[in-house]
């Protein structure tokens, strides 16, 4: 590529994959300028070479990392999610396709992108993944170990901690007719589940220590619902700066947490909530919802007393839900003003 065809090159438009990288570049008008495939080890130099430009990506395995060093060589990196790239895509899918539909997309004035991740943002999240699969292992543990003692005919009762009460009282039980084969592999089973429950302990322990370290961590555990966890989560999540949204309502809608909607001709029809987002930081402010949902009757701070109102007149659930919502706007107005969260104050701007 010449140098002169470098220097028209406004908007370039990657389509990422492991081992092969498809480009497409365009200027300031939109007009092709070039389109080729590069290598893993070939991309980096060429974007090194290249003029300060808007690079925009699908937000996808390895993108934060690909944005961060193209930030390092002074270019606008833009992640897109990849539903708002699909429609760009004007035929067939290949890669060639895909990077001009990514090109495209980013020059939309109202395209909304994705927030590029820190390290420390990467690594809080690196540790909730971790405990969330090492917490799926062990439910699958206890549920197979219910299973198969139930083909010998001893019922356990569900639950984590009646398995591992019941577990020992079973191996010690010369007379339950468990044979010495199965018994065996049962211990190995139990031996098992006592791994996975000092894996989620240690990593309980890492992101409350993580939840201490961060100022904003520590604000945001103001919040009534969120803890450690939903604390360190958020912010691996949001960032430190949450101008990534205009105002707390654009959060709840993020994760997911308003009404769907299916209007036309003027009528406006709203249905469940779209459940869009991190699947994983909603299930935890809904979880704090419903932590605080179960002490609203001893409370009579403004937002205790709403909760305690739409409690009365709607379903467990609806009401969890919509008090989510809620702390989801409170957590955004805690990241912004850096104030930790005052009942008063919230009561006085309701």
């Amino acid at each position: 590529m010449t140098k002169r065809s470098k220097e028209r090159i406004a908007y370039v438009g990657i389509d990422l994959a492991k081992r092969s990288f498809h480009v497409y570049a365009a200027d300031a008008a939109g007009r092709q300028v070039l389109s080729r495939k590069l290598t893993r080890k070939q991309l980096g130099a060429w974007v090194a070479r290249l003029p300060a430009c808007t690079i925009a990506m699908e937000a996808c395995g390895s993108a934060h990392d690909w944005a961060r060093r193209f930030r390092a060589h002074g270019h606008e990196v833009r992640l897109i999610a990849p539903q708002f790239v699909k429609p760009y895509v004007k035929s067939n899918k290949n890669d060639a396709a895909d990077a001009e539909a990514i090109c495209e997309a980013v020059q939309r004035p109202k395209m909304r992108f994705v927030a590029v991740k820190s390290v420390e943002q990467q690594d809080i999240q690196a540790i909730h993944r971790m405990r969330s699969l090492a917490v799926d292992q062990r439910t699958a543990q206890v549920n197979q170990v219910r299973g198969l003692l139930l083909e010998y005919g001893i019922e356990i009762a569900q639950g984590r901690a009646a398995v591992r009460g019941r577990l020992a009282e079973i191996l010690e039980d010369a007379d339950n007719g468990l044979s010495a084969l199965f018994r065996a592999e049962l211990h190995g089973l139990a031996e098992q589940l006592r791994h996975l429950d000092e894996r989620v302990a240690y990593y309980d322990r890492r992101i409350g220590q993580l939840a201490q370290d961060n100022a904003q961590a520590r604000t945001l555990m103001t919040v009534p619902g969120i803890g450690p966890m939903g604390a360190t989560a958020l912010l691996a999540a949001v960032g430190e700066d949450p101008r990534l949204f205009k105002h707390g309502r654009g959060l709840a809608a993020w994760l997911g947490l308003v009404p769907r909607q299916h209007s036309t001709g003027g009528r406006a029809q709203l249905l469940g909530i779209s459940k869009r987002g991190d699947v994983y930081l909603r299930n935890l402010l809904i979880h704090g919802a419903r932590a605080v949902l179960r002490h609203v009757e001893h409370k009579d701070d403004a937002v205790s007393r709403w909760a305690r109102a739409l409690k009365a007149r709607r379903h467990g659930n609806i009401a969890a839900v919509a008090l989510a919502n809620k702390l989801a706007r409170i957590a955004y107005a805690v990241l912004s003003t850096g104030q930790p969260y005052n009942p008063q104050a919230a009561a006085s701007a309701a």
